[in-house]
């Protein structure tokens, strides 16, 4: 997918409803930490930290390190501060936020899709690391995964196109190849790899509860109603069964496809 401006910000996020599948969204953070090579960091910032689950992950491994967390929504900052008061929020943009210290750690869990030139904002985490400083990522490959088409799909047709057709265009995802050769240019040590994490959903609706809050959010909120975004729903829902096939016990497997990578600074 190549690089797109977005035509918005994003309207605030509703904290209580992502976090509804805690597990399926703090597992890859999990898997992320557990990749960083950085002994005894004293400083890591957290962009698109959320309700500050997946910080809460970076501070368990580095308890004595100094963590603040910053996302666009005031909202999911809230709420971060109401879980957690010990740790250090802030609202602010990942775009144009301009730090007054370097960081050991500069980490962004499923958040950077979100935000448009990602070359731009790489380098940008680069020049906030400090010396031997890691930077750690991992993007959703909504593209990859039938769930983004389908839901795309349903935005294109001709009921829908006129208000979700060009919803897609909120979104900036490549794939491994866009970043390696980005942080092979800026970083002296970099690992990228790819997990299709499995999830044991419930049943089909489970799917599009998961996704309300997030690959589903935009979409909706280019609606009208209450009745418009049921109606979309019921599209999508219908075409998500055709897709993944309930299993013997009634559960659905839904694969969600996640690319990661980390590199640590040159000197």
């Amino acid at each position: 997918m190549q690089e797109i401006k977005k035509e918005s910000k994003i309207p605030d996020w509703q904290p209580d409803l992502y976090m509804q599948f805690k597990s399926e969204r703090t597992q890859p953070s999990i898997d992320l930490v557990s990749k960083i090579n950085k002994p005894a960091p004293k400083s890591i910032i957290d962009f698109g930290c959320g309700p500050g689950n997946s910080t809460q992950i970076l501070a368990d491994r580095w308890p004595e390190a100094k963590i603040v967390g910053i996302d666009s929504s005031s909202s999911m900052i809230e709420k971060a501060k109401q879980d957690f008061p010990e740790q250090e929020w802030e609202v602010a943009d990942a775009s144009t936020y301009e730090p007054f210290k370097k960081f050991d750690i500069v980490y962004s869990n499923a958040a950077i899709q979100w935000i448009p030139n990602h070359k731009v904002l790489l380098a940008k985490f680069y020049d906030m690391l400090s010396d031997d400083g890691v930077v750690a990522v991992q993007v959703p490959q909504f593209w990859d995964m039938q769930l983004g088409k389908v839901i795309e799909n349903i935005a294109n047709q001709t009921q829908w196109k006129s208000k979700t057709g060009n919803v897609s265009e909120l979104f900036t995802i490549h794939d491994y190849i866009f970043y390696y050769d980005i942080m092979y240019d800026l970083f002296n040590k970099i690992e990228i790899w790819e997990t299709h994490y499995l999830h044991m959903m419930e049943n089909h609706m489970a799917i599009i509860e998961m996704m309300r809050s997030t690959g589903l959010k935009p979409y909706f909120e280019r609606l009208a109603d209450d009745s418009e975004k049921k109606e979309f729903e019921d599209a999508v829902l219908k075409d998500l069964k055709n897709v993944y096939p309930r299993q013997k016990n009634g559960k659905v497997l839904l694969p969600f496809k996640r690319l990661f990578f980390t590199g640590s600074k040159k000197r």
